[in-house]
């Protein structure tokens, strides 16, 4: 399977930037009704207690310096985060071809990305109860604390222990900044402040994949597996800024009541439903055949346990992780849809492409970052111009059916793309693939909590997250699967042409590891091998072009809603169930 041999990180990343900022209590009278949305109940006044009392006022923005102050570090994480996600991907394929065995590596991979998919729903329940400044700042340390101990890991085993303290620490910091931002800005302006880390998103992921690609061709590629330990300078200083500028509203929970609000019931649901579905997907035809016992029981009883907890959320949690209410409205669902699938598509094309880069076009890890950068760049720079384009005028229902069209027609166009090295198509093609899927990023995002109450932010945040790191995992494994296949069925082809012995290197279960056995072969056998690649991609592709119109159809049921120029602030602390509950939005006709 494609997905072990060729795995760069999972999830995180994805694309999303991670975006932060600062949190005040709710003040709104609780007799007041307004268009946009429900109004919120406050809590208990000795439920919150402000860090500073000028921030405790919910109708005033902070002014341009402290905004300035706190968008800083949150546009480091965001870099950060671009950063550590990209470095790694132009490197794939020379990574697994030194290690000789993929298993150390898979680990290495899929540590992180299991703690960090299994551990997102938490941290918007946990940030609810004792508030945004102290658990953003435990992620951060989480974070850090985990580089440090891949940096000086003296094995692989402490190097993938590492990896998964990471993937934790990056779960809470991705769903934290974005819930801040959410908290402190009214729901019409977040776009604009997310666009800020979006253009900080596109400066790392720009630089990232030049990095990782020069190391892997200057140095140990092993080293780009302990790139990340260079966050911890970086790191150290987001968390000082955000210790001494972030004032936001507490709660005040003690520790003792926090802990009996949270849900653990369903939180030990959550998390192994979704280490059983994943450790599947990873062992499936790598460490196992998806026929065998190991990998039908992890599915199965991940899926069981997964309809327990949605039985869990539905009945008897009284703070659920993820209430079912967000998914009551058609629109909400819908915009759910198109986020979930505008992330499977663009990663899994994110994903890809470098196998492209070198397998079909003989590009070197470098340069094969480097043809990666007009899909990365264009996807970061549209998601900015959209957030700047929804705090201006409002709207955000055309901007999404442009966006879906323009997806749809970029990742349609490389089926057609012809074998022959044709760089301009080929960027092009990324750019229009980059913007469509930039367009989508925030909308889906910012509908549904113009649908909901400020009650429900954190949740509507951890919840996005959550389901696009499960649809990033499968999209991964789904197009590997498909390559493994068309690359199977073609050897019997390429085994008649250059022989029995390289031939069975390119077989579906080898095609992903030999990548760089390519180029050793004579000129006319590198290009019936090629040619196999080229084929076995562009049936990935078809595969994409099929998901994004799925998410176009999604598309279709999305209502346009009025987005709130107030800032309601956050609704926290043990006793926020009083607070009242999310009705709607009234929607625009």
């Amino acid at each position: 399977m494609l997905g072990s041999r060729w795995r760069p990180r999972r999830g995180i990343e994805t694309i999303t930037a991670l975006q932060t900022s600062a949190v005040i209590a709710p003040s709104q009278p609780s007799g007041r009704h307004s268009t946009d949305g429900p109004a919120s109940t406050p809590p208990p006044t000795s439920s919150i207690q402000a860090d500073d009392e000028d921030e405790a006022l919910t109708d005033r923005k902070p002014s341009a310096v402290k905004t300035a102050l706190i968008m800083l570090p949150l546009c480091l994480s965001t870099l950060l985060s671009a950063l550590d996600i990209t470095i790694v991907i132009p490197a794939i394929p020379t990574i697994v071809a030194s290690l000789g065995s993929v298993a150390g590596y898979i680990w290495i991979g899929s540590a992180f990305i299991l703690a960090s998919t299994a551990t997102t729903p938490l941290w918007g329940t946990v940030a609810d109860i004792w508030g945004r400044k102290p658990i953003i700042l435990v992620a951060i340390a989480i974070f850090l604390g985990g580089s440090l101990l891949c940096a000086l890991a003296p094995n692989i085993d402490a190097l993938i222990a590492g990896r998964a303290v990471q993937g934790i620490g990056s779960a809470g910091m991705g769903t934290m900044v974005n819930i801040v931002i959410c908290d402190l800005f009214s729901v019409r302006d977040r776009g604009l402040y997310l666009g800020f880390t979006s253009l900080a998103h596109a400066l790392g992921s720009a630089i990232g994949p030049l990095v990782g690609g020069a190391l892997t061709e200057k140095a140990d590629t092993t080293l780009t597996l302990i790139v990340p330990s260079a966050s911890v300078p970086i790191g150290g200083a987001v968390f000082v800024i955000l210790l001494i500028f972030l004032k936001v509203a507490s709660p005040g929970t003690p520790i003792v009541a926090g802990l009996k609000k949270i849900d653990w019931a369903g939180g030990s649901l959550v998390v192994g439903s979704v280490l059983m579905v994943l450790l599947a997907l990873d062992f499936g035809d790598v460490v196992f055949p998806w026929s065998s016992a190991t990998v039908i029981n992890l599915i199965v009883f991940g899926v069981i346990t997964g309809a327990l907890f949605v039985l869990n959320e539905w009945k008897f949690a009284k703070e659920p992780i993820i209430p079912l209410h967000l998914f009551s409205s058609k629109s909400a669902v819908a915009a759910y849809g198109v986020y979930v699938f505008n992330f499977y598509v663009f990663i899994g094309m994110l994903y890809y492409l470098p196998l492209y880069s070198q397998a079909v076009l003989g590009a070197n890890a470098l340069t094969s970052g480097i043809y990666i950068l007009p899909l990365i760049v264009a996807s970061s720079l549209a998601a900015a111009f959209v957030g700047f384009y929804i705090q201006k005028t409002g709207k955000y229902l055309g901007v999404m059916y442009i966006g879906q069209f323009l997806s749809i027609l970029g990742v349609g166009l490389f089926i057609y793309l012809p074998f022959e090295r044709s760089l301009a198509q080929l960027f092009i093609f990324e750019i229009l693939v980059g913007v469509g899927g930039g367009m989508n990023i925030e909308p889906p995002l910012i509908t549904v909590q113009a649908i909901h109450s400020a009650r429900d932010t954190a949740a509507v945040v951890s919840s996005m997250n959550f389901v696009r790191s499960i649809a990033i995992a499968i999209s991964i494994v789904v197009g590997g699967v498909i390559f493994q296949n068309e690359m199977t069925a073609a050897n019997p082809a390429l085994v008649a042409q250059i022989g029995a012995e390289l031939g069975r290197q390119f077989n579906g279960d080898q095609a992903a590891a030999k990548v760089e056995a390519i180029n050793g072969l004579p000129g006319q056998q590198q290009g019936v091998v090629r040619q196999a690649y080229f084929n076995s991609l562009r049936d990935v592709w078809i595969m994409y072009v099929a998901f994004s119109a799925l998410s176009l159809l999604f598309n279709l049921f999305v209502r346009a809603h009025h987005l709130s120029t107030e800032n309601k602030g956050a609704v926290l602390g043990a006793d926020r169930e009083k607070a009242g509950s999310s009705d709607g939005n009234v929607e625009l006709k």
